[in-house]
């Protein structure tokens, strides 16, 4: 009787090593897959965060676009443009360039 005790004793023994080692297993691919899921929701964050950036920008970019669209749709507004950008004049007007002063020599 000493050996179906000790027979048994051995199987229940390897049976909860078994047990464990499975268990340990699956919670080690368990934690591996929830960290991976975790790196991807962190790099999905970062990533809508800078296309929130860039549509916050570009809104700002359309609005000023807009008011220049604006600005030179009306002739008193061109004017300038033209003056600036063409360097072209109208009757009677001259442009008149301006330096800024040179810094003092040491």
């Amino acid at each position: 009787m000493k050996r179906k005790g000790r027979s048994h004793q051995g199987l229940r023994l390897f049976s909860r090593l078994a047990v464990a080692m499975m268990s340990l297993i699956v919670f080690a691919l368990v934690g591996v897959q929830f960290a991976h899921i975790i790196d991807r929701n962190v790099a999905m964050g970062r990533s809508l965060h800078e296309i929130g950036s860039d549509v916050q920008t570009l809104r700002e970019r359309k609005r000023e676009q807009e008011r220049e669209l604006i600005r030179l749709s009306d002739p008193a507004g061109s004017v300038p443009e033209i003056h600036d950008r063409l360097h072209l004049v109208g009757p009677k007007e001259t442009i008149i360039y301006l330096r800024a002063p040179k810094p003092p020599a040491p």
